[in-house]
């Protein structure tokens, strides 16, 4: 598996390094300490996944995130960072990151961080996770949309605005492969259909929910009860 590392510190730069270097089958491809080389290294290199940190020196990670998300959609994005506040973690999901590791974890963490990622899954970092129950049920960022007006809806009205966002059967199907870890060539294989057939699909949830990218899609349908 390739890999990249967005990092500006020498000394993560190694940990992380060695960290992936010791487990068969991953690779470093490439290494950047700033915004500048991480944009151009995301359009010039083929990766399985990103590991970015959010404080570079000239910018921010979350930048390098949309950036990767946009040119290699189906790579994983892992956030590696010491930033825990809720402004982070939830600009970094909504910007594609598809994982959320704090740097002070430790070696099998971050190697488990990394084979759930590969697995389909989405690893938060439990410290993290109260930020994002906190964003969920505020409302923040789109999640838990709340239908405008002082009046509250009636359960029909409720369940339109907030649980159905008019995705069809088909659409269902794509998105709960999508969000088991699927690809998807491989959602158009196993649905039998063609990549471009799925990728429209793809394009229609992202529409309908509001989002840019896999990892949004699956945290709005996963926010909204619909998987």
């Amino acid at each position: 598996m390739r890999l990249v590392v967005i990092e500006d510190d020498p000394y993560w730069q190694q940990a992380i390094r060695a960290i992936i270097e010791h487990r068969p089958g991953y690779r470093v491809v490439a290494t950047c300490g700033n915004v500048v080389q991480a944009l151009r290294t995301v359009q010039e290199t083929v990766f399985d996944l990103i590991i970015v940190d959010l404080g570079l020196p000239d910018g921010s990670g979350i930048d390098v995130i949309r950036a990767a998300r946009r040119h290699q959609p189906e790579a994983d994005i892992l956030v590696a960072t010491v930033f825990a506040d809720e402004a982070n973690v939830v600009a970094a999901i909504y910007a594609g990151a598809t994982g959320y590791l704090l740097k002070e974890s430790a070696p099998d963490q971050w190697i488990a961080a990394i084979d759930e990622l590969r697995a389909g899954n989405s690893p938060i970092d439990p410290k993290i996770a109260r930020h994002i129950l906190g964003a969920v049920q505020r409302g923040r960022g789109g999640l838990g949309r709340q239908p405008a007006g002082d009046q509250a809806p009636n359960a029909d009205d409720e369940a339109t605005s907030l649980n159905d966002p008019g995705l069809t059967a088909r659409e269902m199907e794509v998105l709960q492969l999508v969000a088991r870890g699927f690809t998807l060539v491989e959602v158009a294989k196993f649905l039998n259909m063609s990549p471009h057939t799925s990728r429209g699909h793809a394009k229609a949830i992202y529409r309908k929910l509001e989002v840019g990218s896999r990892g949004e899609a699956v945290f709005e349908a996963s926010a909204l009860g619909l998987i």
